[in-house]
């Protein structure tokens, strides 16, 4: 890995998934000594997490159009899991 400890507060969703498949791809190599390993999975778990935070950012953020009986757009409203 180019940085052993990014700050992946800081990283973009998209960057975060790219180190955390490089985690999972190093990881599933077997070629990883145990204590790197375990470095290495503790790292791929605050990726998953950040990756998991970003990505429920992103739902809470998204709207459904809200239409009136005639099909004409009236606003909006919080997006509904239930729905």
């Amino acid at each position: 890995m180019a940085d052993a400890n990014p700050n992946i507060a800081e990283m973009t969703f998209e960057d975060a998934l790219r180190a955390l498949e490089d985690v999972v791809r190093r990881l599933e190599s077997g070629e990883v000594p145990l204590d790197d390993s375990i470095n290495l999975y503790e790292q791929g778990e605050k990726l998953r997490q950040h990756c998991q935070a970003r990505l429920d950012a992103a739902q809470a953020k998204i709207e459904k159009i809200v239409q009136a009986p005639d099909g004409r757009a009236v606003g909006t409203a919080p997006f509904d899991t239930d729905a």
